[in-house]
């Protein structure tokens, strides 16, 4: 037998470690605050498409479920990057041709997920009850039934906090002594919108890329559908400061005049505005969601850990959070096999190897999710602002060409996140060691070239 383990939270990262560890023989528990979504058919939350890449791809191998999400997902190879008058440049992702980030449905995974746990004959799945706090020392999460408003506290052996990023059970741990904990909000908010296909049934749009609309300051993107639809996310600051450089603040919802969403729309993205038949609409009745990077350090106390968002919650511009949450769940899952089980002996660890488990666990993805979490700030910069740049194309296809001429030697940063399993930390930092290298190189050839220069007018 192997392990009671409390799940708390059958979002993308619960349901999927909740499918894997009852693989592995874990007696699991997964508890969701909502209601049972194979009932509806859909998962209510958060709606941004998801770009799920190798790493995700990976992890959903582990549970059968890599092929299934291909055969639904749209391929995007790269960046389709729309200006204000229309022009469209074609920004490749790699300069290998198969490569690919996959476009998505995040309601239509977490299904998915949900009923590959729910497959397994050692995971039990319960709806309607809210994660409000957890014992440590016990260890037990306590929860809140949602239709009958009882109090409920569950024991286990190991309970794993997938709340997201306003984790109960991370608020729980901040009272602890020595519990480090940041949050930081994006001074942009994002509003969904969307473009449907063609009356006749086609795409509006190249259908495999990731369109953008940089405007320098704030952008807006579409991402791909099967049914040939875009969901496409409006990326504004929550507060304007002219009309040059807008907010979401100075939109006036239900006006038709220049201060309200069709004109806001018509200045800054013209070429969108004929694809969206229902843009006002949209607009008026889809909130403004809020980002937040979350860090916090240690993700657990004694035997309650905290696993994606509710560890490290991160801003969507290197489309990384759900594959990196993936991630932390097979880090988790073999943390927690010893090498035994790994050959199919599925003999648990004694209770100081659950101990251990856990620290090696938050030893392989601290770091990494840090790492992450910059990375997608920074690449926010990247997208709104320098995507529509010369210079920046001029960089990327440097990139490509010595990744081409340097294969194995020179790896785009872009590629080692999006393309490999590389941690993240260490693409990061050997993506720093290349450029270093490159502009060593660049000013070893300068060099050589003033000398023989020199050289020439003085003989």
């Amino acid at each position: 037998m192997g392990h009671r383990i409390v799940v708390a939270g059958a979002g993308l990262a619960g349901a999927l470690l909740a499918a894997r560890l009852g693989r592995d023989g874990h007696d699991v528990l997964l508890c969701e605050r909502r209601g049972d979504p194979r009932a509806a058919g859909h998962v209510g939350g958060r709606s941004i498409n998801l770009a799920i890449s190798v790493r995700g791809l990976d992890a959903l191998r582990q549970v059968g479920l890599d092929a299934a999400v291909l055969d639904r997902a749209v391929r995007m190879p790269g960046r389709m990057i729309h200006d204000r008058a229309g022009a469209t440049v074609f920004q490749p992702y790699s300069a290998d041709p198969d490569r690919a980030i996959n476009s998505v449905s995040r309601s239509g995974l977490n299904l998915a997920l949900i009923e590959a746990a729910a497959a397994e004959p050692s995971v039990r799945i319960e709806f309607d009850r809210r994660l409000v706090d957890v014992d440590c020392e016990a260890p037990a999460a306590i929860f809140i039934d949602e239709r009958s408003g009882e109090r409920l506290r569950v024991g286990a052996d190991l309970v794993v906090a997938c709340d997201g990023a306003y984790s109960a059970a991370r608020q729980a741990l901040q009272r602890t002594e020595g519990f480090d904990f940041s949050q930081h909000y994006l001074g942009h908010g994002y509003k969904e919108l969307s473009i449907p296909p063609r009356p006749d049934g086609t795409w509006a749009m190249r259908p495999n890329a990731l369109h953008i609309w940089p405007r320098g300051g704030f952008m807006m993107i579409a991402l791909p559908n099967p049914d040939r639809s875009f969901t496409c996310t409006l990326f504004l600051a929550k507060e304007g400061r002219s009309d040059d450089e807008p907010g979401f603040d100075r939109i006036r919802l239900e006006s038709d005049g220049p201060e309200g969403p069709r004109a806001f729309m018509e200045r800054w993205f013209p070429d969108a505005v004929p694809m969206m038949p229902t843009m006002v609409e949209d607009f008026r009745r889809n909130p403004v969601g809020a980002m937040v990077t979350v860090r916090c350090r240690p993700w657990h106390r004694g035997r309650v850990v905290l696993l994606g968002d509710a560890a490290h919650a991160i801003v969507p511009f290197y489309g990384q959070g759900a594959n990196c949450a993936f991630e932390d769940c097979v880090a988790l899952a073999a943390a927690l096999r010893t090498p035994a089980s790994a050959t199919g002996d599925r003999t648990p660890p004694a209770a100081a190897g659950l101990d251990a488990a856990i620290a090696t666990y938050e030893r392989a993805r601290i770091e990494n999710a840090n790492a992450i979490a910059d990375m997608a700030l920074a690449n926010f910069i990247e997208m709104r602002d320098h995507t529509a740049s010369r210079f920046f194309r001029i960089r990327k296809k440097l990139e490509q060409g010595l990744g081409r001429l340097l294969p194995g030697v020179f790896v785009p940063l872009y590629d080692m996140v999006s393309f490999t399993t590389i941690p993240y930390a260490e693409a990061r930092e050997r993506a720093r060691r290349q450029w270093r290298a490159v502009r060593a190189v660049g000013a070893g050839l300068v060099i050589v070239a003033i000398g023989a220069v020199a050289w020439a007018v003085t003989r």
